[in-house]
């Protein structure tokens, strides 16, 4: 699963699920929680090159219409292609991107001044007109967009200036703003999505943006080749590698040896087995970032055992965190109270709130088996085994799986892990149908913009189709909209934290840990952002050559 957002479309795209892995497993040196050192760039880039080669560890993407990504693959390309019209730096702080300054006159009201100098890539100047069109058309069905429920309080979108647009609000939405940093935001030609229609985005559609890279080629199965926009708007993100190609490697042993050969310069979410191997490579560097994923348990209806949260707490007593992060992810994870990491809120103008409400919360459990024993006593389950779900091949979940699998024996619960093929294992995501049979799945899921609220909407708010438990908190739902209503920052977060009180004591979930980003880069390149913040910005943009490029 990949990071969620609130539509079922969105489901697959924010919940993805970790699909590959085969095993590695040996080499290197374990490390101990805590002794990596975290960064969330590299060192710049001091040269240009002719090409560098990238991975996609999850494989091929689907599309490459900013309307419709949202999950590892589409992301890393897109972002690099399309603009949005805010920015997220590498701290998952948010920047001006096409849009210069931005105003709220009103509550219920929000005007974006726009750049002036901004061209696509064919050389027409960007307008207010094609930002309107950009948002408006992921509304209409046709477009099948993942970020419907973003305009789910907008009335109204509109060129009020050739270079300024206006939106208008039903109630007012704290939320908005910041999803103009990611697909949702980003700004395609107008006459071209007209003339493009569904096929935009595709192989065959094409795409007309603004960014950094363009797409040159797309072989179907092979390789995505894109080019750098010489033309740039941006002078200080001009791009140094003239011709960037992603292949789709999805082999644990095949990337890693593609790595060290040097036949691969570089990938981002690498797997903890291969990580053993490349931090001792002399090809590359292995960088270590801060993270905005999260792994967690997530039952799969209301009949689920989990869905009971005296058996979500029994789990998450008998669980030895300190034990998985150590060997599962090498040490490259922390464990976490809930299942938002602090880097989507430690940049907030509301930070200290954010950081009071964490650390209010009670601290990560120890194992307590008695414990745990005696809430399962008293739930009485109907079942004692519990089906949970990953995708086959995914040795991080396996081992995490089995980790629990261990635990679980000893509170009299059986888990029966399930393996299913990656299109099995994503669909289950958006149909019911798929998750018949199952209690529950694990889950890699990540947030793409710097406010953990949409992340907890997901999961709690009734109306969520992600909400597969049907927990419904009456009191947090309405914290939870007082929250989006306000425009004031603090105040907002402060409705946030005591919603997070209620629900992270309901246990809607099972937490299990927060990983690391990994990304690893051969010597002859460096610039790339290490932290997780990749995801939505331009970062190969930041590559170029080293001193050792030519070696």
């Amino acid at each position: 699963m990949h990071a969620p957002r609130t539509t079922a479309l969105t489901f697959t795209a924010l919940l993805a699920l970790a699909a590959c892995s085969s095993g590695m497993g040996t080499g290197g040196k374990a490390a101990s929680p805590g002794a990596l050192k975290l960064t969330s760039t590299t060192p710049a880039a001091s040269g240009t090159l002719d090409e560098v080669t990238w991975n996609l560890p999850f494989g091929e993407p689907t599309t490459l219409d900013p309307a419709k990504v949202g999950d590892y693959s589409p992301n890393t390309v897109e972002a690099n292609l399309c603009d949005p019209l805010l920015r997220i730096r590498p701290d998952y702080s948010l920047a001006p991107g096409l849009a210069t300054s931005w105003s709220n006159p009103d509550d219920k009201t929000l005007v974006l001044d726009l750049r002036t100098d901004v061209s696509f890539w064919n050389g027409h100047a960007m307008t207010a007109k094609d930002v309107v069109a950009s948002l408006s058309r992921q509304r209409e069905a046709a477009t099948q967009s993942v970020n419907t429920q973003v305009l789910a309080n907008v009335s109204t979108i509109t060129a009020t200036g050739d270079h300024q647009v206006t939106v208008r609000f039903k109630t007012p939405d704290e939320l908005f703003l910041k999803y103009l940093a990611n697909g949702f935001g980003a700004v395609s030609e107008a006459a071209y999505l007209k003339k493009a229609g569904t096929s935009y985005g595709t192989a065959k559609g094409g795409l007309m943006c603004t960014g950094p890279f363009k797409l040159s080629s797309w072989k179907a199965g092979d390789s995505l080749t894109t080019v750098r926009n010489t033309a740039y708007w941006d002078a200080s993100l001009r791009p140094k590698v003239k011709k960037l190609t992603f292949l789709f490697v999805t082999d644990n042993s095949t990337l890693t040896s593609a790595l060290l050969s040097g036949q691969i310069d570089g990938s981002y979410e690498i797997p903890s087995t291969a990580a053993k191997a490349l931090s001792s490579s002399d090809t590359g560097t292995l960088y270590y970032g801060p993270s905005a994923q999260t792994v967690f348990v997530y039952p799969t209806g209301p009949k689920s055992p989990l869905a009971d949260h005296r058996i979500a707490q029994a789990l998450s007593l008998v669980l030895d965190r300190d034990a998985l992060v150590k060997n599962v992810y090498d040490g490259a994870a922390q464990k976490l109270k809930t299942f938002i990491p602090s880097l989507v809120w430690q940049k907030s103008e509301a930070a200290d709130v954010y950081a009071k409400g964490y650390d209010a919360l009670p601290a990560v459990p120890d194992v307590d088996v008695a414990k745990a024993k005696t809430l399962v006593d008293e739930a009485a389950p109907k079942q004692r085994t519990i089906s949970i779900a990953m995708g086959a091949g995914d040795q991080q979940s396996l081992q995490t799986l089995t980790f629990l699998q261990a635990a679980a024996k000893k509170i009299g619960l059986k888990i029966a892990i399930k393996q299913l093929q990656p299109t099995q294992m994503s669909g289950l995501f958006y149909d019911p149908s798929l998750r018949k049979g199952l209690d529950a799945t694990m889950a890699l899921g990540y947030i793409e913009i710097p406010d953990p609220l949409s992340y907890a909407q997901m999961f709690t708010s009734p109306a969520s189709p992600l909400n597969w438990t049907k927990y419904d908190n009456p009191e947090v739902t309405a914290l939870l909209a007082r929250s989006q209503a306000s425009l004031d920052p603090r105040a907002s977060a402060e409705l946030f934290t005591q919603a997070q009180a209620l629900y992270a004591a309901d246990l809607p979930m099972v937490p299990i840990s927060a990983p690391y980003e990994r990304m690893f880069m051969n010597k002859r390149i460096s610039g790339a952002p290490a932290s997780f913040a990749y995801i939505n910005m331009p970062w190969a943009a930041m590559l170029g050559g080293t001193d050792k490029a030519g070696s």
